[in-house]
């Protein structure tokens, strides 16, 4: 048996010793990131450009957090939403439009950016593929067009792009601020971003919203960038040290007051009594060999050790000898009852074998009769 258990052993360790080096020398898994996301170096990420406004000195940052944390006292800050996930609702879109209302800009660039803003935009036809873009003085360029999508302007609007198939990206006032639309996210990603002039274009649309003047943030809130949001950005740093500072502050009271924080100690005498290996292994020892006999033996003799302990009665008396002496000593039981207790012991220990149900009837009254006897 415990060869058995031995090899089982050695053959489980094997088994995860191979696991272990298996895990380790295995190719790590390439992490998945969305589309459009600021940190990405996948084709579809914006991380190219984000490293380029970093190298060129431009104050950028990414912003993770609801509209409503939106710095709206300041002026002159870009924002870039990057093909949004989904469109927010009202009360987000209010808080942009409060941001862009005090001065601020906000760089909308959605395949199909319809519902955004008030956004109109319609099917561009044959718009999809290579095409010729002209900017607001007549500049031509060159570019990859994966948006059928063009863009109905108000005449108050003032268009930064468009094709022959109609308005690619436009220009709004909104308060002191404006709003900036484009049909073209594919332009600023990692894949796409040196192709054709799409560089030029992307720098158009940022000059526009006067980039260089303020701080530039990349909206990762409608990526889900607010559930990877960290205590340090949900909380003011005092509130944490004040916070940090309590707990230590109570852990020191407790201790100072003798507070201890572990496992209550149990007495002695019930980890001797009641959790002696050794007396387990042995009572298990004479159930499973059916010695009933023999326990009933040693339970009786344990008895006389307690009447000769409590009352002097010498342990060489025979249990028929025993009556008188029990009745003057235990009141509270009955003579019969006494009577009855020895008469069944001494027929039960003259017997050379006894049933399992003998066995645990006379257990329980052996008991019961040991706790009378320790109480007086």
């Amino acid at each position: 048996m415990k060869s058995t258990v031995k090899a089982w052993i050695w053959l489980l360790g094997i088994l995860g010793l191979f696991i272990g080096i298996g895990v380790i020398l295995s190719p790590e898994k390439l992490k998945e990131y969305p589309a459009y996301v600021s940190e990405s170096p996948s084709p579809t990420g914006l991380k190219a450009l984000y490293t380029y406004l970093d190298d060129e000195g431009e104050s950028v940052r990414r912003f993770t957090l609801s509209p409503d944390r939106l710095n709206k006292k300041g002026t002159g800050q870009l924002l870039i939403m990057a093909g949004p996930f989904t469109i927010p609702d009202q009360q987000e879109m209010d808080e942009y439009e409060d941001f862009m209302r005090s001065g601020n800009t906000i760089l909308l660039l959605m395949d199909n950016p319809k519902g955004m803003f008030g956004t109109k935009a319609v099917p561009g036809g044959e718009g999809i593929g290579s095409s010729v873009i002209r900017d607001g003085d007549g500049h031509t360029y060159q570019a990859e067009m994966l948006s059928d999508v063009r863009l109905e302007e108000e005449d108050s609007d003032t268009v930064l792009l468009d094709d022959v198939s109609g308005t690619i990206a436009y220009k709004s006032e909104v308060g002191e601020g404006q709003l900036i639309v484009s049909t073209t996210p594919a332009w600023m990603t990692n894949g796409n971003i040196l192709k054709k002039d799409h560089l030029s274009m992307i720098l158009l649309l940022l000059k526009n919203g006067g980039a260089g003047d303020g701080p530039i943030l990349i909206d990762e809130y409608l990526h889900g960038g607010e559930s990877g949001a960290t205590l340090t950005t949900l909380y003011p740093a005092w509130l944490l040290l004040i916070l940090l500072q309590l707990a230590v502050f109570i852990l020191l009271t407790l201790w100072m007051q003798g507070k201890r924080f572990g496992s209550i100690l149990v007495p002695r005498e019930e980890m001797v009594r009641f959790s002696d290996e050794r007396i387990k292994a042995l009572s298990a020892w004479y159930l499973k060999g059916k010695q009933y006999k023999a326990s009933l033996v040693i339970q009786s003799d344990y008895l006389k050790i307690l009447f000769q302990e409590r009352w002097g009665i010498p342990t060489s008396k025979e249990w028929s000898e025993l009556k008188g002496p029990l009745e003057r000593r235990l009141p509270a039981v009955s003579g019969k009852e006494i009577d009855a207790f020895i008469t069944g012991m001494k027929s039960l220990l003259s017997r050379e074998r006894i049933s399992k149900q003998e066995y645990v009837l006379w257990s329980k009254k052996i008991e019961i009769f040991r706790k009378e006897v320790e109480d007086r």
